[in-house]
């Protein structure tokens, strides 16, 4: 039996996360669900964003599926999704993108992984106004931090026989922060002689993505750069309701879906529910149900591929609920093989 945390989130979240749940449930994992919420909805009937048996629940189960969260926009309120981050050391933000044939992705064989710094860098929340017409921002680079991400990065490219990582950084412009960023990229790398270090500046970055996705296995870099480059890469293979998150410390895990709330769709049951699926999966497989996980990924891949129900973002008429049936359906039908 498995404790885990679900939070059902805002706008499109406890649609999609109910869908998430469901097709866990299909692959015959024992779970114990435990329903907390947090977000806009929440603030908006209790007053407070984040209630205190949130943090209870992700303290005592160090795990959780998480749905889309809206925080409030006013002057006062952080993003919930980084506080997170930050109050856990959930200093990994891992996210696979990868071609699903079915999609109309103009790219064909896109499987990449970004490992992303996320406890740091521009998003420290250390911001200052210094008059009317002056406001600043304070980017915070440690090599602790930087190490632990880049660690991570290269124990992934080793275990899954990746040839590659890539850093991507702009040391040549701050060449204090990004700089110690690079060296420390380049100070891991010795450790792991078998596999390549590729520096690339972020600009050039954008650029080789949209030509040539597939000359990429492995990426790392620091917080502003891997949120950017992760949505560019959804881009990439469909868009954003196709690629699933882990924020990941030493021990204690969040898995999310890279979307936001989407409240123009909230409640019509159309909204893509494949990224927290996903998501879903990449947590089967760090608690260790690697078989279960593959199941789940296998039965997306299928359903995609068959086209008879796509959601409109990837150019069908499926509803939520359509889409969720079907992967239930194929993954009876894949554990009966």
């Amino acid at each position: 039996m498995y404790n885990i945390t679900l939070i059902p989130g805002d706008g499109i979240g406890p649609e999609v996360v109910s869908a998430a749940k469901k097709i866990v449930e299909a692959t015959g994992l024992n779970v114990n669900w435990d329903i907390v919420n947090a977000g806009a909805d929440v603030y908006k009937k209790t007053g407070v964003l984040v209630p205190d048996e949130v943090y209870e629940s992700i303290e005592k189960n160090k795990i959780a599926l998480k749905g889309p969260i809206t925080t409030p926009i006013g002057s006062g309120f952080r993003s919930i999704n980084v506080m997170l981050r930050k109050k856990y050391n959930l200093f990994s933000n891992i996210r696979p993108v990868k071609t699903i044939p079915g999609t109309d992705s103009p790219f064909k064989n896109i499987d990449l992984i970004i490992f992303r710094e996320n406890t740091e860098g521009l998003y420290s929340g250390i911001e200052k106004k210094h008059s009317e017409n002056v406001a600043e921002a304070t980017k915070i680079v440690t090599s602790a931090a930087s190490l632990n991400i880049i660690n991570e990065a290269f124990a992934y490219a080793r275990k899954n026989n990746k040839k590659k990582v890539t850093v991507v950084h702009k040391a040549n412009i701050m060449k204090l922060t990004d700089g110690l960023f690079l060296d420390c990229a380049r100070e891991v790398s010795k450790n792991y002689p078998e596999i390549l270090l590729d520096e690339v500046i972020v600009d050039n970055m954008c650029m080789q993505l949209v030509m040539n996705p597939s000359q990429f296995e492995v990426i790392v870099t620091t917080n502003l750069y891997g949120d950017i480059l992760s949505d560019l890469c959804a881009g990439l293979v469909g868009g954003l309701g196709l690629v699933p998150g882990a924020n990941i410390g030493e021990n204690m895990a969040i898995f999310e879906a890279v979307h936001g709330s989407a409240p123009d769709i909230a409640g019509k049951n159309v909204a893509n529910p494949t990224a927290i699926i996903l998501s879903a999966a990449m947590m089967l497989n760090y608690l260790g149900e690697k078989e279960k996980s593959n199941l789940i990924i296998d039965a997306v891949i299928e359903v995609i591929g068959e086209g008879k129900f796509l959601t409109k973002d990837l150019g069908g008429i499926a509803h939520t609920a359509d889409i969720t049936n079907a992967i239930i359906g194929k993954i009876q039908t894949l554990k009966n093989l």
